[in-house]
């Protein structure tokens, strides 16, 4: 009977179909620009009338209009916090165009209705956009599956698979859910999820993840996670996690937001009533106290944190860096140390074969020695057994047959090739060798390596070195690290001394902490936080977490992170570049200067207004044009984060 693989149509297209363009919010699909939006085109068609002198009748109803369509969610939303007994700015604001109506000031009170409108749609435009490049993430993953059955198929719906299903993906489909492969071969397209520019080779055993673009073969996989615990489902409910929190200064500026409005408003009466009492007209008075009511609102402060910092959150998220909170963008400009994982942060995570040594005498050159170890492994399911077999596969190496394989845990393998008894394991663990491969043993593991010795008939025939290979942007990335924190990253490994030291040479590390349990790595963290520093933590394994958790901040290593460490980190890198982490790093303290930036300006205008109108007569009209002003320029600046040059090359500008 025809495999299941076997039937199925011819691909549709050329290759695998493109990732869908990122999203951006279409402005008037939110309710605070429609609201402007007609705010506005009523204040512009009863502005000319009412300068051209208009009977009342005829520009009054559409001021009238101005100040509900601009007015009543702020209006509303303020005295629902009232009832709380919070006292919200944006209640103040109404209150005060409301008030500038009162006195006959209706073309004012419009004008800061329409400038206030507009700064909230603003405001719910960046957070949009912020929200928009996350959900984005959402258009990877297709909304059905093919789910496998007895006797055919059926088409569901993929956030109804369930763990065990069987899923058919067709040539250019996107895979349904994570999971593995059981049957088939075809080269898979997961650069949106790992980063990877060119499609990776798939088959029986590999892991695909939800969301990635099947090539021109076809897959018979098993899902192995929940479709809400895909690795795309996680990405994005870390990062609309983070849309929803506040970072400490923004909590800082909320505190005081409600005395400052409290005690504005005692000054407003006062500022109305101090010239009353010594003979002032009411208008002239009350005018004053409403100027004055809006020039020391804080509109531009409490607008001042978030913009800058959910922008950074949304533009490294486009960069692979997934920040769990506004809080931990912030906290991300503030460390000032970094201790950095070996296995699977610095390196790849994967073993490789990086040397062979045939002996003199043994009649095998590098190919030979190498098709004969992975002969013997290739039935071992350990990872270095999978790295000797990897290599041969590399180099196209034909395998001759193995028998009789056997398997001893801790010490190595053995089978018949060719007729005669080949084993394959640790140097300690087989019989004693001559004096030569002791020397080349020694040379290997000096060197950080795996030796793997090779014999034949009992008598050694080779050495194989294995090791993790370095990431190629490591070295790069301990530089660009120094550079920001003043110091050299500190490297914490439970792997041993002399592997760690020479890959700690080689990356430019001299602070090395080797052989260390996972409590040991918590206790070296908790003692740098003990001494006042704020330590960044880099890893990827169950090991790592309990320093991920111990440190002031935390990022895990996406592609090869455990569950438990990508749990624990504040934020994962999820394309696995390494030089992704200085980048995330000086963009949060490029949003810290932002926001030092915003508070300052919005402190000058709010002072300046307010000077202006105590001392002398600031014009309604400039006091809100000024105040308005202030808080539009801070939401713009911090806006300023979302564009592609905020990530390009901003290490440099963070050490600065």
């Amino acid at each position: 009977m025809p495999s299941v693989l076997d039937q199925r149509p011819a691909p549709t297209a050329a290759g695998p179909r493109p990732a869908p363009p990122p999203r951006r919010p279409r402005v008037l699909t939110l309710p605070e620009a429609r609201w402007a939006l007609a705010s506005l085109v009523l204040f512009l068609i009863a502005l000319p009338l009412n300068l051209l002198g208009a009977p009342a009748w005829l520009w009054g109803p559409l001021f009238a209009a101005t100040y509900v369509t601009g007015g009543w969610e702020p209006g509303w939303e303020g005295l629902e916090a009232l009832k709380g007994k919070t006292l919200d700015v944006d209640l103040l604001m109404v209150v005060a165009a409301l008030g500038a109506a009162a006195i006959g000031q209706v073309l004012d009170g419009a004008l800061l209705i329409v400038i206030f409108a507009t700064s909230g749609a603003l405001e719910a435009v960046a957070t949009a956009r912020t929200a928009d490049s996350v959900r984005g993430l959402l258009d990877l993953t297709p909304t059905t599956a093919t789910r496998l059955v007895p006797g055919g198929e059926e088409t569901v719906a993929a956030k109804d698979l369930k763990v065990g299903d069987v899923i058919l993906v067709r040539p250019g489909e996107r895979v349904g859910a994570d999971g593995q492969v059981l049957d088939g071969a075809s080269d898979v397209d997961q650069a949106t999820i790992t980063g990877e520019p060119l499609p990776v080779a798939k088959q029986a055993g590999d892991e695909v993840f939800a969301g990635t673009v099947n090539g021109t073969g076809a897959l018979r996989v098993r899902v192995e996670r929940d479709p809400a615990d895909s690795v795309i489902a996680r990405i994005v409910k870390m990062v609309e996690e983070a849309s929803e929190t506040k970072a400490p200064t923004q909590l800082f500026i909320e505190k005081i937001e409600q005395r400052y409005s409290i005690g504005m408003v005692i000054a407003t009466l006062a500022v109305f009533a101090i010239p009353l009492a010594f003979g002032s007209a009411l208008q002239p008075a009350l005018l004053r106290a409403m100027t004055f009511m809006i020039v020391a609102s804080p509109c531009a402060v409490v607008l001042s944190t978030m913009p800058p910092l959910l922008s950074a959150i949304a533009n490294a998220g486009r960069h692979g860096v997934l920040a769990k909170s506004a809080v931990v963008m912030e906290r991300l400009g503030q460390v000032d140390a970094v201790a950095l994982d070996k296995t699977g942060t610095l390196t790849e995570g994967t073993p490789r074969v990086t040397d062979i040594r045939p002996l003199p005498g043994s009649r095998l050159d590098e190919d030979g020695l190498l098709a004969l170890a992975a002969a013997t492994e290739h039935l071992s399911e350990h990872p270095l057994a999978r790295a000797v077999v990897d290599a041969a596969r590399e180099r196209r190496l034909p395998l001759p047959e193995a028998l009789d394989f056997t398997s001893t845990p801790g010490q190595g393998v053995s089978a018949t090739v060719a007729g005669r008894t080949v084993q394959v394991g640790s140097p300690s663990r087989l019989p004693a060798a001559p004096r030569p491969v002791s020397a080349a043993v020694a040379e290997l593991e000096g060197t950080g390596q795996t030796a793997v010795l090779v014999l034949r008939d009992n008598s050694p025939v080779g050495v194989i070195g294995i090791a993790d290979r370095l990431r190629p942007d490591a070295a790069a990335t301990v530089t660009a690290l120094t550079k920001l924190t003043g110091r050299s990253p500190v490297l914490l490994t439970g792997d041993n001394e002399c592997a760690a030291r020479h890959l700690a040479a080689q990356v430019g590390i001299t602070d090395i902490r080797a052989g260390l349990l996972p409590q040991d790595k918590a206790a070296a963290v908790q003692k740098w936080e003990g001494e006042g520093r704020k330590v960044l933590v880099v890893g990827d394994g169950v090991n790592d977490a309990p320093a991920l958790a111990a440190a002031h901040t935390g990022i895990a290593m996406g592609k090869a992170g455990s569950d438990l460490a990508l749990e624990t980190a504040d934020a994962v890198v999820v394309r696995d570049e390494l030089a992704a982490i200085p980048t995330v790093v000086a963009l949060s303290r490029t949003a810290r200067r932002l926001v030092v930036q915003n508070l300052v300006i919005a402190s000058v205008f709010i002072t300046t207004l307010v000077v202006w109108d105590l001392i002398a007569t600031l014009p309604l009209p400039l006091g809100v044009a000024g105040h308005e002003g202030s808080t539009v320029i801070v939401g713009l600046n911090g806006l300023r984060l979302l564009r592609e040059a905020a990530w390009t090359n901003p290490a440099r500008r963070g050490a600065e």
